[in-house]
């Protein structure tokens, strides 16, 4: 009998799982390396083209302070693009910002002790529920930090992001897509004839 595959999408199994495993942000990677060695994060800004790695970057970031155990009730993850008005801020977002949190280290990992709350999608949150989050990290800096992530950095208020750390990511070269491609077919044991391969690369620098 074949064994079962699993049902597992490929854009999650192969998602970098450390910072330094994030492909061609050498200085980000360089910068969030040393930061991790300290656990002292400040509150960041993720902008840069779609599937450049800001989303993997943030979360690795989570998973490799907090480990599998604390994550869940460590981080809070959530896509403003769904969730983009003030209510969200006052409800969700204020009341996990709010609890605060020990510091032990749990399962060798550092957990500091602050929460983590990821906003994807960040620019598309409305300008009422931006500033209203303003005040939120103002109140809860010590113990939660924010990482903003969006494509477009001026769709992000002055006050919020200059009480951020701004980390740039670079489009991906197509040697870069290639090189991942050809990794992720030999891991998986298939053969891709050309028509595909160049459709692949074509809709990923699409979005790159």
């Amino acid at each position: 009998m074949a064994p079962l595959q699993s049902s597992q999408p490929w854009v999650e199994k192969y998602r970098p799982k450390q910072v330094k495993d994030v492909a061609h942000q050498d200085e980000v990677v360089r910068v969030l390396t040393n930061t991790l060695e300290t656990t002292n994060c400040p509150h960041m800004l993720f902008y840069g083209p779609p599937g450049t790695g800001k989303t993997t970057t943030a979360l690795a970031i989570a998973h490799q302070l907090y480990g599998p155990e604390l994550y869940k009730s460590r981080v809070l993850e959530l896509n403003a693009s769904d969730d983009r008005g003030i209510n969200v801020v006052r409800t969700k977002i204020k009341n996990f910002a709010a609890v605060a949190v020990g510091s032990a280290r749990h399962g060798g990992y550092p957990c500091p002790p602050y929460k983590i709350i990821i906003l994807d999608e960040a620019d598309s949150m409305t300008e009422d529920a931006q500033n209203a989050l303003r005040r939120t990290m103002e109140t809860y800096s010590k113990v939660t930090r924010f990482f903003f992530i969006c494509n477009y950095i001026s769709r992000i208020i002055e006050p919020l992001a200059s009480r951020c750390a701004k980390f740039r990511f670079k489009p991906l070269t197509e040697e870069i897509m290639n090189n991942r491609i050809l990794y992720i077919c030999n891991e998986e044991g298939i053969n891709l004839d050309s028509e595909v391969w160049i459709n692949i690369l074509y809709f990923s620098c699409m979005f790159n």
